[in-house]
């Protein structure tokens, strides 16, 4: 049922919203983890830049670890885990990925911080770097390159959508009796149950 996963929707952004306004510094930071070919799986703090029935967005340079391992197998799961709230709450969300759009990635890419458009250019992000001078000189000189301009987008610079399959939120309780609410999609079909914590 389509009614359920607005339900899922709904509660993610009400939850977000509390998670916002309870002083977190960091309340769209969500642990990203994909998969290898090798089977082994690997795991980093992403941000959240946009999420809406289409999916959960956030940005990366393809050419990265995570990058290269969303292109050979999309799948990936997330995970936000609030503290301040209440006995703390985790949502978890497991999908599919595929890359958002040109035009939605140039419109990201025009909003952030200037240094933050030249480090995108001067980051061979996850490649071996063999000291914090050669990424200075990286910097400065895509700096100049674009001194008075705007910043393009890199071509290799954009940004991934986790398509939801299943959408969990865990409320903490005392003694660890806690209350876990799992929305799938099944057969096509929204779902919902409770889980033993």
């Amino acid at each position: 049922m389509q009614d359920l996963y607005k339900e899922a929707l709904d509660t993610f952004a009400h939850l977000l919203e509390r998670a916002k306004q309870s002083g977190d510094r960091e309340p769209t930071a969500m642990t990203l983890a994909t998969l290898g070919k090798n089977g082994r799986p690997s795991a980093r703090t992403v941000l959240l830049k946009a999420f809406d029935a289409h999916g959960f967005v956030f940005y990366t340079n393809f050419e990265s670890h995570k990058g290269r391992q969303l292109a050979s197998n999309p799948q990936a799961a997330l995970l936000f885990h609030w503290k301040a709230l209440d006995n703390q709450i985790q949502a978890r969300i497991e999908g599919t990925v595929e890359p958002v759009t040109a035009e939605e990635a140039d419109i990201y890419f025009a909003s952030r911080p200037r240094e933050s458009q030249i480090g995108a250019w001067a980051s061979k992000q996850s490649a071996i770097l063999d000291s914090r001078e050669t990424f200075d000189k990286q910097i400065a000189f895509y700096d100049k390159k674009f001194e008075g301009i705007d910043v393009p987008r890199p071509p290799h610079w954009s940004g991934f959508r986790v398509v939801p399959e299943m959408l969990e939120f865990w409320y903490g309780a005392e003694f660890r009796l806690h209350e876990r609410q799992c929305y799938e999609r099944v057969n096509g079909e929204w779902t919902k149950r409770m889980l033993f914590p």
